[in-house]
C-alpha cells in the first residue's frame, strides 16, 4: 500500500477530539485585554511577569473569541467587518503583538517562583495554551481570510470513461521512454521528492527533501509499455488498493475516488479503478472550506451525495486530499482508505514528523551502512527563533511550515530581506522547521557535515545550469516495494555563481522546483513547463546513470518505511479491552508540540 501503516487499521469507535485548553479564571469577554504592565522598563523575553497576569490575559483573548465564534455562523467568518465581532481592531492588534512577544518566552520566565502553587501553574500552563489557540482564531477571521469553494456533488465513473488524453499531459502522450530509465524499470515500492547533490569534495549522492502520502506523478510519466494505456495509474491500484480493499465490508456499500485538486490524475485513478474491479466509481470532490460538502461521515462511515441530492455509502475510499486531509477525515474510519490520515500526520503530510521519523529509522541502521540522507534539520522553531538558527547556518537556510504542500509554504533565506519577508507575513501555526539551504557552491548552509550544493542539469548552450529534483512514486504491499513513476522539474531561473551577480533574482526562483501554482482565489494551477521527463529527449539534461537512479529507490524506499514505522509508534493497543489500536495522541502532542495543530486533527 502507498506509505504502508500496518498498525493503522480501522478500530472501534473512539470518544471525541481532546478539548481545547480549559480557561482558569478567565475575565469576563466584555472586559478588555490585561495586557501585563512593563517589568524592568522592558516587555522584551525574559522579563520577570506574575502567573496572574498572564493567566489573566490568556483567559481574556479565549473568551472573548469563543463568544465571538459563538454569535456569528462559518459563513461569517473570514469577513474584516468588525462591526459584528466583541473584539475591537486595538484589542487584536494589543493582543497579538504580545502573543508574539512572549508566548515562546513566557513559559520559562517565571514557572517557578518560589512558593507557587501546583494549581497555578497548571492553570498558567492552560492559558498559555489558549493563547495559541486564541492566536489560530485570530489569524483564521481576520488575517486570513479564506476562500470558501463549494464542490460539484459526486458523480459515477465507467470503464470506459479513461481515455488518456485527460489523464496525461500532451507531451507525456508522445515522449518515447528513455532506454536507461526503461532498463531501470526492469531491474526489479510511495513517492519522493529528491536532489541530486554533492559535498565540497565531489561525492555526489541523492538527499530526501520530502516525502507525501498522494501519489501524485502519474500524468507526467511516458508509458513503459504502449499496449498498457493506464501506465502507473493501473500498477498503483493493483499492487496497493486492491489488497486493502479485500478486507472492507461489501454491505457498507461501493468505491470512491475522493480529491481536492488535481483532477486529471484523480479522475484517471477514478476511470482506472472501474476497469480494475469491474464496477462503478464514485468520483468527488472535497474542500477544505466547503460550507456544504458533498462528502460527510456517518457512524465513521463516508457517504458522498450524488445530482439528486442522495447520499450513497463507501466501502473504500482512494484519498487523493491533499491539503490537511486530517481535519476531514478521521483517524478511525470503518470505510478503508489509503492512504490513511495517519500516514500524512507521521510523516507524509507533516514535516516535522517526518525530521524525527528519519532520525529514529537512521538509529535502527546505523550498523548496516544505509541511513536516509536529508538535510540538517531544526525541528519545533519558534518565530522568534528562527534569526538565530539562520544565523547558526552562516546565513542561508530554508524554513518550512511543517503542515504544508505543493510549494506553499517553503521560505528560502539567504539575505536579510528575504527574511524580513517572511518575519512579516502571518503565519497559521506556531512552529516550523529549519533546515540547511543546498544552494550553489559559494551559498550553500555550512552545517556539521559541511556543505551541500546542487549538481543541477548540464549546462545548456548559454552555460546556464538550473537546479532540479528528482520525483520518485514507489508502491508497496504484501510482496514488497516496486518503482511506479519518475518524473523531475526545474527551476525558473539558472544558478548564479554568487548572488550578488543579479541582485533582481531571487533566491526561490533559483531554487524552488514546485511547478503548482496557488492562486488568491485558492485555485490551483501548474507550469508544466519546467516538467522534465524520463524521455529521450529530456533525461540527457539530468546527467543521471543507473547507478544514480538505484540511488533514489533505496532512499525513497528508506523514508517511506521510515514513515511507517512512525505510524506504528504512533498507534498503541487499546487498554479498554476492545480489539484494535488507538491513535496515541500523547505522544503525538510530545513529538509535535504544536497546539494548533492538535485541534485540527478528526479523531
Amino acid at each position: 500500500m502507498m506509505n504502508t501503516v500496518n498498525a493503522a487499521q480501522p478500530v472501534p469507535t473512539v470518544g471525541p477530539l481532546d478539548q481545547a485548553p480549559t480557561v482558569a479564571s478567565a475575565p469576563p469577554a466584555t472586559t478588555s485585554i490585561p495586557v501585563p504592565q512593563q517589568k524592568r522598563g522592558s516587555l522584551t523575553p525574559g522579563g520577570s511577569f506574575s502567573k496572574s497576569e498572564l493567566s489573566s490575559m490568556a483567559g481574556s483573548i479565549a473568551s472573548k473569541l469563543d463568544q465571538y465564534l459563538e454569535s456569528t455562523t462559518r459563513q461569517d467568518r473570514g469577513s474584516n467587518d468588525s462591526s459584528s465581532s466583541v473584539l475591537d481592531d486595538h484589542e487584536i492588534s494589543k493582543g497579538l503583538s504580545y502573543i508574539q512577544n512572549h508566548k515562546s518566552s513566557s513559559s520559562v520566565s517565571s514557572l517557578n517562583n518560589g512558593g507557587s502553587s501546583v494549581d497555578e501553574d497548571t492553570a498558567l500552563a492552560n492559558n498559555l495554551a489558549a493563547i495559541s489557540l486564541a492566536a489560530q482564531k485570530i489569524s483564521d477571521i481576520y488575517l486570513e481570510p479564506k476562500p470558501k469553494k463549494s464542490a460539484p456533488d459526486g458523480h459515477q465513473v465507467t470503464t470506459d470513461h479513461f481515455e488518456p488524453e485527460k489523464h496525461f499531459y500532451p507531451r507525456v502522450l508522445n515522449a518515447q521512454i528513455h532506454p536507461m530509465v526503461s532498463y531501470f524499470f526492469s531491474l526489479g515500492n510511495e513517492r519522493s521528492d529528491l536532489f541530486n547533490v554533492t559535498t565540497a569534495s565531489g561525492h555526489r549522492q541523492m538527499i530526501i527533501v520530502e516525502t507525501n502520502s498522494c501519489p501524485s506523478g502519474q500524468k507526467s510519466m511516458p508509458l513503459l509499455s504502449e499496449s498498457d494505456e493506464h501506465g502507473g495509474y493501473r500498477l498503483v491500484l493493483e499492487s496497493a488498493f486492491k489488497d486493502m480493499i479485500e478486507t472492507a465490508d461489501h454491505s457498507l456499500g461501493g468505491l470512491a475516488v475522493v480529491c481536492d485538486k488535481n483532477m486529471m490524475e484523480a479522475s484517471g485513478y477514478a476511470s482506472t479503478l472501474t476497469d480494475v474491479m469491474k464496477e462503478k466509481v464514485w468520483l468527488v470532490e472535497f474542500y477544505e472550506y466547503d460550507l456544504d460538502p458533498p462528502v460527510k461521515w456517518v457512524d465513521r462511515v463516508m457517504y458522498i451525495r450524488d445530482e439528486n441530492k442522495e447520499w450513497h455509502s463507501i466501502r473504500a475510499c482512494f484519498r487523493y486530499v491533499t491539503q490537511k486531509p486530517w481535519n476531514r477525515f478521521p483517524l478511525y474510519t470503518k470505510t478503508i482508505v489509503m492512504n490513511q490520515t495517519v500516514a500524512c500526520l507521521a510523516g507524509g503530510r507533516n514535516k516535522m514528523m517526518a525530521a524525527k521519523a528519519y532520525e529514529f529509522y537512521n538509529a535502527e541502521l546505523a550498523d548496516s551502512g544505509l541511513s536516509v540522507r536529508v538535510p540538517e534539520t531544526i525541528n519545533n522553531v519558534t518565530k522568534n527563533e528562527i534569526p538565530l538558527w539562520l544565523d547558526s547556518m552562516g546565513g542561508h537556510a530554508v524554513v518550512k511550515v511543517p503542515y504544508s504542500n505543493a510549494g506553499q509554504g517553503v521560505y528560502t533565506i539567504t539575505n536579510k530581506q528575504e527574511l524580513q519577508e517572511f518575519m512579516d507575513t502571518p503565519q497559521h501555526y506556531d512552529k516550523y522547521i529549519v533546515q540547511s539551504l543546498v544552494g550553489n557552491a559559494s551559498w550553500s548552509s555550512m552545517t556539521r557535515h559541511g556543505k551541500f550544493y546542487h549538481v543541477g542539469t548540464i549546462p545548456n548552450k548559454k552555460n546556464n545550469t538550473f537546479v532540479t529534483d528528482l520525483r520518485m512514486m514507489v508502491a508497496g504491499n504484501k510482496d514488497g516495494f516496486r518503482p511506479i513513476c519518475i518524473y523531475a522539474r526545474r527551476a525558473r531561473k539558472p544558478l548564479l555563481r554568487h548572488l550578488e551577480d543579479d541582485p533582481t533574482i531571487t533566491s526561490w526562483e533559483m531554487l524552488g522546483t514546485n511547478l503548482s501554482v496557488k492562486s488568491p482565489s485558492g485555485e490551483w494551477s501548474t507550469e508544466a513547463a519546467r516538467l522534465l521527463l524520463m524521455d529521450r529527449k529530456d533525461f540527457n539534461q539530468l546527467g543521471l546513470g543507473v547507478d544514480d537512479m538505484i540511488d533514489a529507490y533505496i532512499q525513497t524506499v528508506l523514508s517511506v518505511v521510515a514513515i511507517d514505522k512512525m505510524c506504528q509508534r504512533l498507534m498503541k493497543d487499546n487498554t479498554d479491552g476492545q480489539p484494535g489500536q488507538t491513535f496515541d495522541m500523547e505522544l503525538f502532542k510530545a513529538l509535535n508540540p504544536d497546539s494548533v495543530l492538535w485541534q485540527e486533527v478528526l479523531l
